[in-house]
């Protein structure tokens, strides 16, 4: 077992490397990384359900796709992430016991008593800082996890609430634990870089040989970033099929958008209401379909789109407030 530090921060990268080591290696390994803010979602996720849009656009925070299942987490610089990947084993496979076992000794170093609990989770004091995630390929395992270590909880309440909005989808859903930060629980605490390094002297100290990876490792990892875990089509398009209701009353009536999406894509778009329009609401709905159900997409889409005419009094920047 070797035990790889990974100072890059990028989480396209990070996520890209992981897929690199498991698919494009054959090393067991333990990585030890951290991302800059972020919203890393499951593989069977769907990306609208889980995440506050508009306010993770508005702040830049990218949301990526990662390769293992299970719910929605928010990353920032607070939080120390871990991976081990090695040949799977029969009964390895949700075994979590097995691989979080080590943080908890790790943790037991710093005086902080943590456990496992329910299936995934582990906790201090029945709060969850450490959610964790497993996927097999090629007879190879990934486990993962999110230690929340001094994560910014105004970041992660605010990214991972979605808006009020009604959405019928096959996706898994995220659920929510009361949630806590180490640094809250240690006799004496430090910060983040320091604790990143402690728990890297603890693998080391165990007999884990310390792995600098070849330049050609890295490229395939940033071309593999670049390539996937950079597009829309993985991060967004690979959500699973879903409904949109969006109901909403203005000085000029109610207006009720109905949007059934595809890979990400607007592949239906019906519009009810006591409004008035000159123009049919058809011509509106023809127009919504086809398009990303993004609000960059569809604000390009209909920049020159005059919606007053199909919905009487209702401007663009209504109607996409409405829809995205």
């Amino acid at each position: 077992m070797y035990l790889i530090i990974n100072n890059n921060t990028s989480p396209q990268f990070n996520l890209a490397l992981e897929e690199h080591v498991l698919t494009g290696m054959d090393i067991e390994t333990i990585i030890l990384w951290r991302n800059s803010k972020s919203v890393i979602i499951g593989l069977n996720q769907n990306a609208e359900s889980e995440i506050d849009a508009e306010y993770v656009s508005s702040r830049g925070i990218p949301v990526v796709r990662r390769q293992s299942g299970g719910g929605a987490v928010f990353h920032d610089l607070g939080n120390v992430n871990f991976t081990v990947i090695q040949a799977a084993k029969h009964g390895d496979f949700s075994n979590y016991e097995l691989f979080t076992s080590p943080v908890i000794r790790f943790l037991a170093t710093l005086g902080v008593s943590a456990s496992l609990k329910g299936r995934n989770d582990l906790v201090i004091n029945g709060m969850k800082f450490c959610g964790n995630a497993q996927a097999v390929r090629r007879g190879r395992i990934m486990h993962h996890g999110c230690i929340l270590y001094s994560a910014d909880f105004s970041d992660l309440s605010r990214a991972l609430k979605p808006r009020d909005i009604k959405i019928e989808s096959h996706g898994v859903k995220s659920v929510r634990s009361r949630v806590t930060n180490i640094a809250d629980h240690m006799p004496s605490p430090m910060p983040v870089g320091e604790f990143f390094s402690r728990m890297a002297d603890f693998f080391i100290s165990s007999g884990i040989e310390p792995y600098e990876l070849a330049p050609a490792d890295i490229e395939a990892a940033e071309r593999l970033a670049g390539e996937k875990y950079s597009s829309w089509d993985w991060n967004f398009g690979k959500s699973p099929a879903y409904n949109v209701r969006r109901v909403a009353r203005y000085p000029y009536g109610i207006v009720e958008a109905r949007l059934s999406v595809e890979r990400g894509t607007i592949r239906d778009a019906r519009i009810y209401g006591d409004f008035f329009g000159v123009l049919d609401k058809s011509g509106l709905e023809e127009l919504m379909r086809g398009l990303r159900h993004e609000r960059a997409a569809i604000k390009s889409a209909l920049g020159g789109v005059d919606v007053g005419s199909y919905i009487s009094g209702m401007t663009a920047d209504e109607w996409i407030d409405l829809v995205s």
